[in-house]
């Protein structure tokens, strides 16, 4: 009888985020710090025998082919040669485009986990590689590092930023990132700075002010967190967070939150949940 295991899928934020340029090629270059966090969606993968990649729950209105979760699982497949498929589930928890990187965590965890489960065997560095062709946040959940960015998002650096307690909150809003990043308004020049200034400096969102700006439902939520916590928007949104020192002081304004609106408790962590369990299996 086949055995299924359970994958985590880490979510993920932007503790900072600036604008640095903007690229003759359309992309915008950028500054930014990734962190994970102890809660996201789950994976649950069975492998088979049968070549076949089956998704057992699917979303809705979305085609097999283009699910990031299938095409991870077919791209390994192909570059791999592999012969045996597998039966994928997910337990879906983080809110859909709400930047805290939801698609690519699912495809980076689905990545790394088959290449342990059929033992393909292949190097991270190489699983970030084929990751990049199905989203440019996937390598960032694959090296499973806590990482300051720079480029386009590509060029990574280790880093250990505090592992605070966070209230993480979704406004009832869908925000396109294409729309932001073409804003006139968006600052695209920001100056670039070290790393070690930039981690003792206060943080900020450059997208955040055009985000508030056009999305009220962003700013009442903003206005009601940064009552009592350091608060700032993740990525382009949706998400907002606040940061704290204990799990405590989190829950108690999290309890407070609006009726309304979707949301977690999570602790940072600088090694992904994923890359921490599969130590285990090692």
């Amino acid at each position: 009888m086949s055995k299924s295991f359970t994958f985590p899928s880490p979510a993920k934020l932007n503790l900072f985020l600036y604008i640095t340029g903007k690229r003759a090629d359309g992309y915008h270059e950028l500054q930014t710090l990734f962190q994970f966090l102890d809660y996201g969606d789950e994976i649950e993968i069975e492998i088979t025998e049968d070549p076949t990649i089956e998704l057992t729950n699917q979303i809705e209105g979305v085609p097999v082919e283009q699910n990031l979760i299938y095409r991870a699982a077919k791209l390994l497949q192909n570059q791999t040669g592999c012969k045996q498929g597998a039966k994928i589930s997910i337990t879906k928890r983080l809110p859909m485009g709400g930047g805290v990187g939801g698609g690519s965590s699912n495809a980076a965890t689905v990545l790394v986990a088959l290449n342990h489960l059929w033992q393909t065997e292949l190097s991270l560095e190489k699983l970030a590689e084929m990751g990049l062709t199905l989203g440019a946040d996937v390598p960032i959940f694959v090296r499973g590092f806590a990482a300051f960015a720079e480029g386009v998002g590509e060029k990574l650096t280790a880093c250990q930023p505090q592992e605070k307690w966070y209230v993480v909150l979704k406004p009832e809003v869908s925000i396109s990132t294409a729309l932001i990043f073409q804003h006139p308004d968006l600052p695209r020049n920001t100056p670039k700075r070290e790393i070690d200034e930039l981690m003792s400096s206060e943080w900020e969102n450059d997208c955040e002010k055009i985000v508030r700006d056009h999305y009220s439902e962003v700013e009442d939520l903003l206005a009601w967190l940064v009552q009592y916590a350091p608060s700032r928007l993740t990525g382009t949104g949706a998400c907002v967070f606040a940061e704290f020192d204990s799990e405590d002081d989190a829950r108690k304004v999290f309890m407070q939150k609006p009726d309304n609106i979707q949301g977690f408790v999570a602790q940072g962590q600088n090694l992904s949940p994923l890359h921490q369990q599969l130590n285990l299996f090692s």
